[in-house]
């Protein structure tokens, strides 16, 4: 995952990435069961729930409680035909086994992170707005950012930065903020990145940018958690289910293509994407958080 996150509208509502190929991939009818394992502002949710009206149902799981308050009021006038829980992507199987459902016609893992959680700068995700070096997707305990800098050692913080941010001056910032408790905002850290990469004339993103997306990968253990994810997803689908993942990172798409094709492999699955599809340059110039989008989609045999 990078700095990507769903665009919202003058209305307030989450605009989802790719939403219109999203739907097409699903294929969602009348009265099936789908899920949206990443909720995230409900933009995708909203649109499955018209697609699957007029008795079909909704899950929507989502690890960070705020958005699952969020999507219950947006999501409030659908009823029992909408049913959120607030847990991880890869607890999915748990979320459904205690609601009673055995299996699931369509999944969604949108894995760009929220504008809500890039916007509000108590959350500690942008080094756009200064406040504290949280990065918790789910706050209700765990490491925050700035504890991961302190606690770390410079070859640690190196290797989490050069792997997850794909950053060339690893080596020079971990070096500069390994084991400092001083550390504990999103503007000391940016400010302490400026000062550890070589001043360049032309930047194409600000040199803060690839060590917030590794810290926040590191953080919440976006990549464990997708990959937990995937391993389970033979094991939620009904025959002729699909599952489509958007994913903003080279790594995180790494996992899913890979996973794919093994499923792919064993014919009990087919791919419905021989590459990743990506949004078109008018959804690119409307939304500039979608541009590093990849979708890919699967669907279980018949």
């Amino acid at each position: 995952m990078n700095s990507t996150a769903r665009e919202v509208s003058r209305s307030g509502f989450h605009v989802p990435v790719m939403a219109e190929a999203v739907l097409k991939l699903l294929d969602l009818k009348a009265g099936e069961i789908a899920v949206d394992v990443t909720l995230g502002g409900a933009g995708h949710a909203g649109l499955m729930l018209k697609a699957t009206a007029p008795d079909g149902t909704i899950i929507g799981i989502d690890r960070d409680a705020r958005a699952i308050e969020e999507a219950s009021s947006s999501l409030g006038h659908a009823g029992a035909r909408a049913r959120l829980e607030n847990a991880r992507m890869s607890e999915t199987a748990e979320v459904l086994l205690r609601m009673g459902i055995k299996g699931v016609d369509a999944i969604l893992a949108d894995l760009g992170v929220s504008s809500h959680q890039f916007d509000e700068s108590w959350r500690g995700f942008s080094f756009m707005r200064d406040g504290p070096l949280d990065m918790r997707m789910d706050q209700a305990g765990g490491m925050t950012a700035a504890d991961l800098i302190a606690g770390s050692d410079a070859g640690e913080l190196e290797r989490i930065i050069a792997l997850y941010g794909e950053e060339r001056f690893a080596g020079r910032i971990a070096r500069s903020i390994a084991g400092r408790s001083d550390i504990d905002t999103t503007g000391k850290l940016a400010a302490a990145i400026e000062r550890a990469v070589p001043r360049q004339r032309v930047r194409r993103i600000h040199p803060a940018t690839r060590t917030f997306q590794a810290l926040r990968i590191a953080v919440n253990d976006e990549l464990g958690e997708l990959e937990k994810f995937l391993e389970i997803v033979p094991g939620l689908l009904n025959p002729g289910g699909r599952l489509a993942v958007l994913s903003y990172h080279s790594l995180e798409d790494r996992l899913v293509k890979h996973r794919f094709r093994e499923l792919a492999q064993s014919h009990e699955f087919r791919l419905l994407t021989k590459k990743a599809m990506r949004p078109d340059e008018e959804e690119v110039k409307r939304n500039p958080r979608a541009r590093s989008a990849k979708l890919r989609a699967i669907r279980r045999a018949d």
